[in-house]
């Protein structure tokens, strides 16, 4: 069995994830339940998928739970742009966590065609 702590991927997304909890945390309290809780479900759904892909028997199960991982990276990417046009972060705020998406897609890109 394969284990997700050993994927610097995963690694990569739990630390996005503790930076998205971060940085919600200053969002509106209006917002609380609509984009804060959606970026914070598409944040920890990455290192989510990661691990439970590891739990499967086969590469092509575990690169299926990869593509979800990545669509939930996609899904952040955009609540984070939404997020400067709406004024809850500035440009500056959002370019560490859009690296860090970009990063991290790119890694999963190359665990999926690795996998396939």
């Amino acid at each position: 069995m394969r284990n997700y702590k050993n994927y610097s991927v995963w690694e990569k997304a739990h630390k996005l994830t503790l930076d998205v909890y971060q940085i919600v945390a200053n969002y509106p309290q209006e917002e609380l339940y609509s984009l804060v809780s959606q970026m914070k479900r598409s944040s920890s759904s990455i290192p989510t998928n990661i691990a439970e892909g590891c739990g499967r028997k086969s590469d092509k199960d575990f690169a299926r739970f990869l593509y979800i991982a990545f669509g939930s990276a996609n899904e952040l990417e955009y609540q984070i742009l939404l997020s400067i046009d709406l004024y809850f972060i500035t440009e500056a705020e959002s370019k560490p966590l859009l690296l860090q998406v970009e990063e991290i897609k790119k890694m999963l890109n190359s665990l999926i065609q690795k996998l396939n």
